[in-house]
């Protein structure tokens, strides 16, 4: 497979997922991992694209879109291809008063740990003068879940609390 990542950005707005995927579709182009979300009102979106074309070709296919959406895209070779993903073993949840450095707290003490971040969600509630700090964490460790909570505990004195439990995933 030739796969592309490629990146889009710009305005939330209905449709966007529509016409690009179309414009993919119509160019021949198949689809693997994808994730989209909307963030601060911006709406991004990441995708494994192949279509056996040049990286020039898939960009030529999807600048109309992007331009009509007023969209920024961004498009890079990739190595690898699908179903070479961890399945999460942990979550993590923090809620803060929100602040500089939570996440390299938090993250940091997570990769002294061996954790691999899997994925990361964020988002600040409240109101601008008690605004919360909420981030969810899924991830990979061989690590025990004693050595996580330990090397989080710490930021129990930043007043930072840190949750990490066991994800049971049935396969089958």
């Amino acid at each position: 497979m030739n796969w592309q990542m490629l990146t889009l950005v710009g305005e939330d707005q209905p449709g966007i997922v529509a016409r690009v995927t179309d414009a993919l579709y119509r160019g021949g182009c198949t689809l693997g991992e994808t994730s989209m979300i909307r963030l601060g009102g911006n709406f991004t979106i990441m995708m494994m694209v192949d279509g056996g074309q040049s990286e020039q070709a898939l960009a030529s296919m999807i600048a109309p879109v992007a331009d009509q959406l007023q969209l920024k895209f961004h498009l890079d070779p990739m190595h690898g291809g699908l179903h070479r993903h961890r399945v999460p073993n942990y979550q993590v949840r923090v809620n803060g008063a929100d602040r500089a450095g939570i996440v390299a707290k938090v993250t940091g003490a997570l990769a002294e740990c061996g954790f691999n971040i899997l994925e990361l969600a964020s988002d600040v509630v409240g109101d601008s003068a008690k605004p919360v700090y909420i981030m969810t964490i899924q991830g990979y460790a061989e690590a025990e879940i004693e050595r996580l909570e330990a090397a989080l505990k710490p930021l129990a004195a930043e007043e930072i609390d840190v949750h990490v439990s066991a994800i049971e995933t049935l396969i089958g």
